[in-house]
């Protein structure tokens, strides 16, 4: 069973939600988000996150959105919320006959990494524009569940010849005793991820892409997953059991948290 969340806090343009501003994302879904903790007001790879916004924006609308407009909108629903550590996500938005952007802030208590090994379900699901980070596709819901009702906690996602390219909401991470390794697929490249492959090669560990299949996954010793609520190890994939690192998630929670937290806005959150 998939507990239920509870409801965020939303904001639309700056402002409280309205029924109006809601049926935006009911009946105009098209659009685009990322997702991230903030503690104390800061978020780790806040300009990655703006950079996807602002780049996706221009791609699904061609149109511009500016990094201190976003960062205002996000300090006030924050505020608005009379919250410093939150779950937050920010959607953009072009509903029918509109003209600009509409942003779409929703804030909801932090949340963090299960405190367990995950167990995963490889699927033959590949997202279609997989560089994209958009609300409400089905399929990649659709499998996440089937993974749960099959017994595992998320699907891992592969493409055509058993090409492993994603997790259901995650990215996946390999290690192969030397160093870890990202599957060199069409999938989101994450926030979490792209910290990860920085601090790995700052820290003289450098992390590498190259094709995974999934008759290969013998070839590592350990695996483990990402996302903006953190990293976890996975002790399955399928039949294939992985013993947890201690010693590799040390270096990956040590890496992660040598990211630079950064202030929502100048104003304060």
């Amino acid at each position: 069973m998939i507990p239920a969340s509870p409801a965020p806090y939303v904001e639309f343009d700056g402002r409280p939600a309205t029924p109006d501003d809601l049926r935006i994302p009911a009946f105009s879904g098209y659009g685009h988000f990322t997702a991230f903790q903030v503690r104390a007001g800061r978020v780790r790879g806040w300009d990655l996150h703006l950079n996807r916004l602002r780049a996706a924006n221009q791609e699904l609308f061609g149109l511009d959105l500016e990094a201190d407009q976003l960062r205002e909108l996000v300090r006030r629903a924050l505020s608005g919320a009379g919250a410093r550590d939150a779950s937050v996500r920010v959607h953009g938005f072009l509903p029918p006959g509109a003209t600009r952007t509409v942003v779409m802030v929703t804030v909801a208590p932090p949340a963090t990494p299960p405190g367990k090994p995950l167990s995963l379900l490889s699927v033959a699901y590949a997202r279609e524009l997989p560089h994209l980070k958009r609300p409400g596709d089905f399929s990649q819901t659709y499998y996440g569940r089937l993974a749960v009702r099959s017994g595992y906690d998320q699907a891992l996602l592969t493409a055509p010849g058993g090409v492993v390219t994603e997790g259901s909401i995650t990215n996946i991470g390999f290690w192969d005793g030397d160093r870890v390794v990202w599957p060199d697929a069409p999938a989101l490249i994450g926030i979490t991820m792209a910290l990860l492959e920085e601090g790995l090669a700052l820290a003289g560990s450098p992390s590498v892409r190259r094709p995974v299949a999934l008759d290969g996954l013998g070839d590592f010793r350990a695996a483990f997953v990402t996302n903006s609520q953190g990293i976890v190890p996975v002790h399955r994939v399928d039949d294939r059991s992985y013993p947890v690192d201690a010693e590799l998630m040390e270096l990956l929670e040590r890496v992660y948290g040598d990211a630079p937290a950064e202030p929502v806005s100048t104003k304060g959150a």
